[in-house]
């Protein structure tokens, strides 16, 4: 029976999706999780309360057309979405990122994005049969300009993905230099805002000035990564042909009651972000004063790291039940690198302390 089915695989499953990894999730039962750069505040009793009775009148039984409308509509007032564009939902914004290649995937077509950066541009890119090209980061993890100009200029990419902040490295692009290289992109550029509630600029405005521009949004640094929300804004014509490749009913009625009702009390979250900023401020200053490691500017929930041994200090916090990201074999320029996500006050004071005591 193994020998028929090993069979069948050779024969019915892409030799390339047989050769790849699974996308790794860390088991974090009983840690002080801070590895997926979440929001790590819960909603106050109050309001879990009256969301859990908002829940509980959804009509399970019926499919989600109408409330996914109210959802667009209440993400489009939360952004102040100008005339002439529209608002496109996925299922996070790794769905929004698969619905892009399955649209821009004419014969030839490459996706192009600085390295390191968010995996899925290029796991995605693969999986639909477009070619995806890297074009490393500086060592300062600034945009390479001569180089993203060169490749555009050879590969004439069907899309460009700039992260801001990039992640794993969590800062804002030279802005500058951004301008350049979205003038000089022949198809589309994508602007992944994932970490926008934590920086202190973002493109929104600016995709006004460039119909090819679209900006990628999630609520899961917002603080439902549970629920698994994601959105893309921009000319309302470009819009309407990714959506067409949308699966129908991608987002599912609860999972848009909790976003509408979150929305309702964005005031909250709002306070939440403003609370990890302060303490990415007072991570950061604790870094920097612990010995051998070197941390970077971050505008995102998240600080990158290098450190003497990336490998034995992650060991070494894990062995104290703090679970943070070694990034260090992702990219050569991550070498010896570790993401710490940014915590409650609490869990900053613990990782803290675990750096502290890791390094001695």
């Amino acid at each position: 029976m193994t020998a028929d089915l090993d069979t069948r695989i050779q024969r019915c499953i892409r030799q390339d999706v047989q050769s790849m990894h699974g996308y790794a999730i860390q088991p974090s039962a009983g840690f002080v999780k801070l590895d997926a750069m979440e929001n790590p505040f819960r909603l106050p009793e109050p309001l879990r309360t009256e969301l859990g009775r908002r829940l509980g009148e959804v009509a399970l039984n019926r499919y989600p057309a109408g409330r996914i409308d109210d959802l667009r509509n209440a993400l489009k007032r939360h952004v102040n979405l100008p005339d002439g564009f529209e608002l496109v939902l996925g299922n996070g914004s790794d769905e929004i990122i698969t619905m892009l290649s399955m649209a821009c995937d004419v014969p030839g077509a490459k996706v192009l994005a600085p390295l390191p950066a968010f995996v899925m541009y290029d796991v995605s890119a693969r999986l639909q049969g477009l070619t995806f090209v890297g074009v490393p980061l500086t060592a300062d993890f600034e945009l390479d300009e001569a180089a993203m100009l060169a490749a555009i200029a050879e590969h004439q990419p069907a899309l460009v993905y700039l992260a801001y902040p990039n992640n794993p490295t969590a800062n804002l692009f030279d802005d500058t230099v951004m301008e350049r290289i979205v003038a000089a992109a022949p198809g589309l550029v994508v602007i992944d805002e994932a970490y926008q509630p934590f920086a202190s600029r973002d493109w929104f405005e600016r995709m006004t000035r460039h119909p090819h521009v679209l900006v990628m949004r999630t609520l899961s640094k917002f603080g439902l990564a549970g629920v698994r929300i994601g959105y893309m804004v921009g000319r309302k014509a470009l819009v309407d042909e990714v959506d067409k490749v949308r699966p129908p009913y991608n987002v599912s009625v609860l999972n848009a009651e909790a976003a509408i009702f979150a929305l309702e009390h964005a005031d909250e979250f709002a306070r939440q972000a403003a609370v990890l900023r302060s303490e990415r401020t007072r991570l950061l200053a604790a870094l920097s004063k612990l010995p051998g490691c070197k941390p970077f500017p971050s505008e995102a929930n998240m600080v990158l790291v290098r450190v003497p041994d990336a490998a034995a200090l992650f060991a070494a916090l894990k062995a104290r039940n703090v679970l943070v990201k070694n990034v260090s074999g992702l990219h050569p320029l991550l070498a010896s690198c570790l993401r710490l996500t940014v915590g409650t006050p609490e869990e900053n004071t613990l990782m803290i302390e675990a750096l502290e005591a890791s390094l001695k």
